[in-house]
């Protein structure tokens, strides 16, 4: 029941009280969680925070929005080098993660106003940001010399930026969150994020998006303006991914050029497509099951990480292409449909299908019916 409404119920509807009380379940669970686990394994989940309101951004826009943008690991680099530098400088972290989310959202806004209102067509918006995305890290990687400074920050090229500072409690700079704190305020962050952007798809502005994800054409003909509602989304995708950045920055410690790298787009990509980009929480799920499966093929030596996880991404393309949790909210219904369908397998009537027969009725129907066919 609970995956049911979770993954399979419409956008637009006002979420269920099976939703709330998985979102309090998630909640608590996460609450918990520092409690029994090791240090190592919260420093991982707290990566994984970062990781996770970037695929949140790329399931929002892609899966909603029917926009496939390669420039969300443009805005999570962004947003990563942005508070390294401004903390650096500084020493205040909570001002410059609202400049880490300013910088998405500006990167965002800049790149797509061009692309969205110069109506360019979805392949070559995709292949703009994934070219936008290349030219940002082949920049960043060229800044090894000594004049590329910024303040009394070295950008340092290859190496990325050092001793990212970690989050100071907002009302006493002097004072840092402690692991299980960070910890916290990543799963808040995270679930705050989730919650907001399921909320806004029930607000016309998100039947909007939904429906131009549907039919762009028939969208606009109604009288809207789908270049505003395409370049919002946009520019809140990138938002959200800035504040990505800025908190894996943190988690590492480290600002790196890898934040924009091709494999950290394709990264994205598999993490919606493997949770389901026909919901919110699937890029999340995503993220940890990708994530893990990484780290655990590489306590068990397996030297091709990339080609076993390129196997994955096929099975799922092909086999479970809603993704995996819309594949296991139609598991009850299916169940539920399981006679009618194994009924239509053998060839019977749809009116048959549709009575309620015996064990005994149903095997003398198939085994005349078997008998009839025989030459």
């Amino acid at each position: 029941m609970a995956f049911s409404v979770i993954a399979m119920q419409h956008p637009s509807e006002r979420p269920k009280k099976w939703w709330w009380l998985f979102v309090a379940t998630l909640g608590a669970y996460f609450l918990t969680m520092p409690q029994y686990l090791e240090i190592f394994v919260i420093l991982e989940m707290s990566r994984f925070f970062g990781m996770a309101l970037l695929a949140l951004s790329m399931g929002f826009l892609w899966g909603y929005g029917g926009i496939l943008s390669f420039g969300q690991t443009a805005f999570f680099g962004l947003g990563g080098y942005g508070y390294a530098v401004l903390a650096l400088n500084t020493g205040e972290t909570t001002g410059s993660v609202f400049v880490a989310i300013a910088l998405g959202m500006t990167g965002a806004a800049i790149l797509g106003y061009f692309m969205i209102y110069g109506r360019i067509s979805d392949i070559y918006f995709s292949v703009i940001t994934l070219v936008f995305t290349l030219i940002l890290e082949k920049g960043i990687r060229a800044t090894s010399g000594e004049q590329y400074v910024i303040g009394n920050v070295r950008l340092k090229g290859q190496n990325g930026i050092p001793t990212v500072p970690q989050l100071n409690v907002p009302w006493n700079t002097s004072v840092q969150l402690d692991i299980n704190w960070f910890f916290y305020t990543g799963a808040v962050l995270v679930l705050l994020t989730y919650v907001g952007l399921r909320m806004l798809l029930t607000t016309p502005f998100g039947r909007v998006l939904v429906g131009i994800r549907e039919n762009e054409r028939r969208t606009e003909l109604l009288g809207y303006d789908i270049r505003r509602y395409k370049l919002s989304a946009f520019i809140l995708a990138g938002g959200i991914a800035g504040l990505g950045g800025a908190f894996y920055a943190m988690s590492i410690p480290l600002a790196h050029p890898e934040m924009f790298s091709l494999g950290r787009a394709a990264d994205v990509i598999m993490w919606v497509l493997v949770g389901g980009k026909s919901t919110l929480i699937g890029p999340i799920a995503g993220v940890f099951a990708i994530e893990y499966f990484k780290g655990w093929l590489g306590t068990q030596g397996v030297g091709q990480v990339t080609l076993v996880l390129g196997a994955v991404l096929i099975i799922f393309v092909l086999i479970f292409q809603a993704g995996l949790l819309p594949t296991l909210g139609m598991l009850p219904q299916a169940w539920r449909d399981r006679r009618t369908v194994w009924l239509r397998i053998v060839g019977l009537p749809r009116a048959i299908a549709g009575v309620e027969w015996g064990v005994d009725e149903l095997v003398m129907i198939v085994v005349r019916r078997v008998l009839r066919l025989r030459p």
